[in-house]
């Protein structure tokens, strides 16, 4: 059953849980410190998810305004203290989505095989994009992240992260795209960066616009581990770009999208009131595995994969504000609530949780609705959208859903 606090008091009061098996996590601090046709590859050139215990799937398995571009809310009032435990069906029948995006009453949702569903007044549209480059839909990999424009009430445009397939293996990239007057279709209009390296799994994939109105990219580390601390590849990081793609000036790295380094693979980003930016990320697999994180996310630091995990540090890395220890939750988006915490979507923990930043402690507010991959805040009320469909859980009758917590 539903697992939510009733009062603010309980709320303050609570404990900390461990990712999916009732154990305490561990908080943390920091050490000071033009395209050509696509072909797509076969199946012997897929990368191996055999080593993966830790990411989109579950222990038993082997890998692991009226226009509104974000999601969170402006005042100071809790969306979690008054929770009834209910849940309301927005959309149903859903193909594995993975963003959900706000304009005015109307949600988009991406799915992760190449389409975006709509939904408004009550009915759900599904719309197709045109690409220059395919989308490829593999393990992880596929339509991932999606954002609305600043302006998208006059401009229509909205910018998305999608893995494709070259003769040379799998790369992502990011594109602005612009809905059409008939709301039936959204067209390519640019590509802002490509070549992003992919994989079948660790691809990253969330994209949001931050405070100082630059576009923020997370990135996996594609399964090439080293990658994550070559600051001159774009895998295993978190990137920050202007909205026409851009390298912005005061970027930690000269003439480099980089904007922090030494991630295996962050799929939320998110900032609260006071512009303190926080992600999400996907710790290890194997033994020991689990150590998913909560990241403080500042210019330039170095957040340590593959060299360390958990409490280890070394010279000039960033410790986690909180990570799972040997467990294992594996979480997705996240979205900051007017009062200062941080929602979690997770997909082997099946739950939705908050992190208080004030307190490095994480507690289960949701936890039956199976594999979570996005969560959203909107005028105070939190949206979640289920990810059972994606060949990794168990999907209901009405599987995918949007739902809204009531």
């Amino acid at each position: 059953m539903h697992n939510y606090w009733k009062k603010l008091s309980v709320l303050l009061l609570a404990l900390p849980l461990a990712a999916c098996g009732g154990q305490t996590g561990a908080p943390a601090g920091s050490v000071p410190s033009g395209q050509s046709p696509v072909q797509m590859p076969n199946a012997a050139d897929e990368l191996d998810q055999g080593a993966e215990t830790n990411d989109d799937t579950d222990a038993a398995d082997t890998d692991n305004t009226e226009s509104e571009p974000t999601a969170s809310g402006t005042n100071d009032a809790s969306v979690t203290a008054s929770l009834t435990g209910d849940t309301e069906t927005l959309a149903d029948n859903l193909d594995t989505p993975w963003e959900i995006q706000f304009d005015g009453e109307t949600v988009y949702l991406t799915l992760r095989g190449g389409s975006i569903v709509k939904v408004e007044n009550g009915e759900q549209t599904e719309q197709s994009i045109t690409m220059n480059a395919r989308v490829l839909e593999e393990g992880e990999a596929g339509l991932l992240g999606f954002v609305l424009a600043p302006d998208f009430a006059d401009s229509r445009e909205a910018y998305v992260y999608h893995t494709y397939g070259r003769d040379d293996g799998m790369r992502n990239r990011v594109i602005r795209i612009k809905e059409d007057s008939s709301g039936s279709n959204w067209s390519e209009t640019a590509v802002l960066l490509d070549d992003i390296p992919g994989a079948y799994v660790h691809d990253g994939g969330r994209i949001s616009f931050g405070p100082d109105g630059m576009l923020y990219v997370t990135t996996g580390d594609a399964q090439q581990e080293s990658s994550a601390q070559d600051k001159e590849s774009l895998a295993g990081k978190i990137l920050r770009m202007t909205p026409d793609g851009e390298v912005p000036e005061d970027n930690p790295f000269e003439n480099s999208y980089v904007y922090s380094y030494g991630h295996r693979n962050s799929q939320g980003i998110d900032w609260i009131a006071d512009g303190t930016m926080y992600a999400s990320e996907h710790g290890p697999s194997g033994n020991p595995g689990g150590h998913d994180e909560m990241n403080k996310i500042t210019p330039g630091a170095n957040y340590g994969w593959p060299n360390v995990m958990g409490d280890e540090t070394g010279e000039g890395l960033t410790l986690p504000l909180y990570h799972t220890g040997e467990e294992a939750i594996a979480p997705s988006g996240i979205a900051a609530t007017p009062d200062g915490k941080v929602l979690v979507a997770n997909l082997i923990g099946e739950s939705l949780m908050e992190f208080d930043p004030a307190s490095n402690e994480m507690t289960e507010i949701l936890n039956d609705v199976g594999r979570i991959r996005d969560v959203a805040v909107r005028n105070g009320q939190i949206y979640v959208i289920t990810s059972n469909t994606d060949g990794r859980g168990s999907p209901g009758e009405r599987d995918d859903r949007l739902l809204l917590l009531k």
